[in-house]
């Protein structure tokens, strides 16, 4: 039996650690959205450590400049990204996020798997079941215990993106690509009861509130169980 099967049916109650995931397109304020669930864990007495995707271990940091460079003096195939992002997950989930959650830490993600299936899975066009085979490989059954969504829409969210300066090799990528991710986003999202969607085009403050309500919804709901 591997760790990520033992995991998989990790205890509930406050004992337990937990994964919290938030995901977003760029410019969609992910790290101000980051700030608010730290802020509102510490309030709460509840310790945790923060990671992010790609990286997160150095072994995955190195993995994540291999698909985020655009100095390569070759092509990166959309499948060479593909398992480089699940390779990476991979080496942060066994490393770094396993044992947070058995030591009763919560972990903070700045994305997850819900990632790759919109960026992989809807704008690179990997079929569906090319995807799970993958994630059943690398995460068997481990998902995350809330996923905030900040949703955006393309257009501005990259304009935002620009606005912060240079751009990543993804990034770089046409608009239209970026509205198939989209697309693939909200879709997930819609089927999944533990992600919230939070509407990132409102005002900062509205997005931080809602933001707050839901993390404190989910710690109210953890102490029940």
């Amino acid at each position: 039996m591997t760790e990520l099967t033992t995991i998989k049916g990790r205890s509930s109650g406050m004992s337990a650690g937990k994964f919290i995931v938030i995901e977003g397109m760029e410019g969609a304020g992910k790290s101000s959205a980051i700030a608010v669930i730290e802020d509102t864990l510490n309030k709460h007495g509840i310790e945790f450590i923060n990671t992010r995707e790609p990286g997160g271990t150095p072994l995955a940091e190195s993995l994540r400049d291999m698909v985020k460079s655009v100095d390569h003096q070759e092509k990166l195939t959309v499948e060479t990204e593909l398992l480089l992002m699940y390779a990476s997950r991979s080496q942060l989930l066994a490393n770094k996020i396993l044992p947070a959650l058995a030591a009763g830490k919560w972990v903070i993600g700045d994305r997850h798997d819900l990632s790759s299936r919109a960026y992989q899975g809807g704008g690179r066009g990997f079929d569906e079941t090319i995807m799970n085979t993958i994630r059943e490989i690398t995460l068997k059954g481990f998902s995350p215990d809330i996923t905030l969504y900040l949703d955006i829409d393309p257009h501005i969210g990259l304009s935002r993106a620009k606005a912060r300066g240079d751009l990543d090799r993804i990034e770089l990528e046409k608009m239209e690509f970026f509205i198939r991710v989209h697309n693939k986003y909200r879709k997930l999202a819609e089927q999944d009861d533990s992600i919230v969607t939070v509407d990132a085009a409102q005002a900062m403050l509205q997005v931080h509130q809602e933001v707050e309500k839901a993390v404190i919804g989910f710690i109210a709901e953890t102490k029940k169980g």
